[in-house]
């Protein structure tokens, strides 16, 4: 029944996501093509239909469509930790230890409160450190869920084996936090990856920029390179996790690691809807006919929410990569196959 929860949230996902995604950029597209095409006629003009469609396909794709896909691995990555834990005597024996996958999510909520408290109580938030006050976001969710992971060890028992054959590990409860903390602290590391590469505040895009000067080869031939660039230090990331959780606590560890990239969760569906809104808050501008100091103002939100939606999109792919192992995983620990004899 657990996994059939997590399947159904794939589901979901799926069409969300892809089909959401598709619909938000076909509507962009033509938006911007019929604003190119027809004389007169701007991008987000009150007389081109692409730009109610545009709107549209932004909270479709952008919010919807994140919201369906962080659900899905959430959801997943619960109950892979779930059915791999139910494999340990000592789990299922001593109370609440089995819980522990859920008590992880029900800590990142209260984490995410408190941490959206300080952003809008402690901070003043203007045009110019729209992106600084995300980043910090960021680096408080992290830091507070790192402490408040703390006690909540203390439900889970001394000594526990999780695993089955020559995946069998006996693990303890610091071991079970290291591996929630690696997927904690690599979720932000890609997050300011994601940024420092999206952000116009930082000279991967400003190179970018600089090279529209020289022509569309150039430029298109140096976004390639940077977007390959990119991926670099997520990869690491997620390499050196999935080998320090498997290292502690075999598949359940990897499980526990997709948890912890996924604990600030509200915080990085947040951060992503702030794109979209920015986006069709400029496009209701210029249909209103308001002035041009306020189209002026959304274009400078909507350059933040580029990189904000980013972000997200950094934390989906990542914790995606944990999830699809942790559930492979759970399957072969359930059916009792020697992932050695596999391989």
């Amino acid at each position: 029944m657990i996994a059939g929860y997590g399947l159904g949230g794939s589901t979901v996902a799926l069409f969300g996501r892809v089909g959401g995604g598709i619909y938000t950029k076909a509507a962009d597209v033509g938006s911007d093509l019929a604003g190119k095409v027809v004389q007169g006629l701007d991008e987000d003009d009150v007389k081109n239909p692409g730009v109610i469609a545009d709107n549209v396909g932004d909270n479709v794709g952008d919010i919807a469509g994140m919201g369906a896909d962080l659900f899905g691995s959430l959801a997943e990555a619960t109950c892979a930790a779930l059915v791999v834990g139910a494999t340990s005597d000592a789990l299922v024996n001593t109370p609440d230890a089995i819980y522990f996958p859920l008590m992880v999510t029900a800590v990142g909520i209260v984490v995410s409160f408190f941490t959206s408290f300080f952003a809008t109580n402690f901070t003043r938030v203007t045009m110019d450190n729209v992106e600084t006050t995300v980043k910090w976001q960021l680096i408080i969710s992290t830091i507070l869920m790192s402490g408040a992971l703390v006690p909540l060890i203390l439900i889970l028992p001394e000594k526990f084996t999780v695993g089955e054959g020559a995946q069998m590990i006996e693990c303890i409860p610091w071991k079970a936090y290291a591996c929630v903390a690696c997927g904690l602290w690599s979720g932000f590391i890609i997050g300011w990856v994601t940024e420092i590469y999206t952000s116009n505040a930082y000279s991967p895009v400003q190179e970018l920029a600089e090279a529209c000067r020289m022509g569309a080869a150039p430029n298109i031939i140096l976004g390639l390179a940077l977007g390959y660039m990119s991926n670099i230090i997520p990869i690491l990331c997620i390499a050196v996790t999935i080998y320090v959780s498997f290292t502690f606590a075999s598949m359940y560890g990897i499980a526990l690691s997709a948890l912890g990239m996924l604990g600030c969760l509200p915080i990085a569906l947040a951060i992503d809807g702030y794109g979209p809104i920015s986006d069709n808050a400029g496009g209701i501008a210029e249909m209103a006919g308001l002035e041009e100091e306020v189209r002026r103002k959304t274009d400078k939100l909507d350059a933040a929410g580029n990189t904000t939606a980013a972000i997200g999109k950094g934390f989906a792919i990542g914790s995606a990569c944990l999830v699809g192992l942790a559930l492979f995983g759970a399957f072969v620990t359930r059916t009792h196959i020697n992932i050695v004899n596999i391989l």
